[in-house]
This record gives C-alpha cells, sequence and structure tokens, in this order.
C-alpha cells in the first residue's frame, strides 16, 4: 500500500503470529548483522530487511542491545547442542571454536549486557543459555559441576575459547606464532577427564 509514494508496511504481517514475527525479525538481524557486522547493526536497516516499520520492532524489543542478546542466546543454544554432540573437550572445544569464529554476536553481546544484572528477560534468557552451553561443555570435558572447583575450571575452559575466538578471528594467534589447534589440545591435556 503506498500513501504520496511511501510504501507503508504492517506492524505484523497478515495472518503471522507475533513469535513468528519475532523469529523473522531475529532471521533478518542475523543477515544484517553478517552483510554489517553485529556491532554496526541498526534497528532501521533489520527492520527493513525483514519488511517491518522500523517502530514495529519495539513491539518485539527494546532496542538493539535487548536484539543482540537475543541472537546471542539463540548462538548459544547452538553451540551448547554442537557441544553435547561432540562428545569430548577436544571436539566440543573445537565445535565451540568454529562457532565462536564464525560470528560475532556474541562479542556485540557482551557490550549489550548491564553491569548490574538488571536487563530483564532478554538478559535472563541469555544468561539461561549460557549456563546450558556451560552446562553442555561440562558434560564433554567429564568434569563434574557438583563443586565449585570443577565449575571454575569450567569457566576457565569457556573463557579460553572466547578468548581464542578473539584472538583468531583478529589474526592476532597467528602472529604471536600459535594455531588454534595446538591450544586446543593443550586444553584438552590440562582439563579434559580422560578415562
Amino acid at each position: 500500500m503506498s500513501r504520496a509514494g511511501r510504501t507503508i508496511r504492517k506492524t505484523r504481517p497478515a495472518g503471522a503470529s507475533k513469535a513468528a514475527s519475532r523469529s523473522s525479525i531475529l532471521e533478518a538481524a542475523r543477515r544484517v548483522a553478517a552483510r554489517d557486522g553485529a556491532r554496526d547493526m541498526s534497528l532501521r536497516a533489520v527492520a527493513a530487511e525483514a519488511g517491518f516499520a522500523p517502530a514495529a520492532l519495539y513491539g518485539y524489543f527494546r532496542g538493539k542491545d535487548e536484539l543482540l542478546l537475543a541472537l546471542a542466546a539463540d548462538d548459544l543454544t547452538v553451540l551448547a547442542r554442537a557441544m553435547r554432540d561432540a562428545g569430548s573437550l577436544a571436539p566440543a572445544a573445537a565445535a565451540a571454536l568454529a562457532l565462536l569464529d564464525s560470528t560475532e554476536t556474541m562479542a556485540a553481546a557482551s557490550a549489550a549486557l548491564p553491569r548490574q544484572g538488571k536487563g530483564g528477560d532478554a538478559e535472563r534468557l541469555f544468561n539461561g543459555r549460557m549456563i546450558a552451553a556451560l552446562r553442555a561443555l561440562s558434560e564433554a570435558s567429564g568434569l563434574p559441576s557438583d563443586n565449585r572447583q570443577s565449575q571454575c575450571d569450567v569457566v576457565l575452559v569457556a573463557a579460553s575459547l572466547a578468548g581464542l575466538a578473539l584472538l583468531g578471528r583478529s589474526g592476532r594467534l597467528a602472529a604471536l606464532g600459535f594455531s588454534a589447534e595446538e591450544i586446543l589440545a593443550r586444553l584438552d591435556t590440562r582439563f579434559a577427564k580422560h578415562s
């Protein structure tokens, strides 16, 4: 529908549920993030990609930060599944590194997390998915999650993987003379519970 040469978009495509519309916005946001970079993604670009009026996105997300957290939460679900399917630490770590290397939504979402833990539903969703990913890493590594020391080890491995992905993406790992495989092997030797 057009009025004075402008295209007027509906707030939600006819017949679409709110969940389906939210899903199409997330898919559009993922395409925009891949094209423009997650940090440079704009709500206006996401709205255009999804076929929504820009203001309509606020019915689904309070802003860019909440949208980034939702994308990262979805990535954490994929990450947890990949680590569970891997079965042991070395393949789980390699799967995690491949996923972290192929997306920047996790890094962008870290800047979107509120410092005081008052981010609402989006932050709770992100935190829940992060805990699920840590549990999957715990299971893959054979480290029990029933004591503080093992929980610290799992967080240490996760932080190592995140840092390794950052160093790899930026080219710093190669500049330092290391390969991801070498570091992953060291992590496996240091932390995996071998039977």
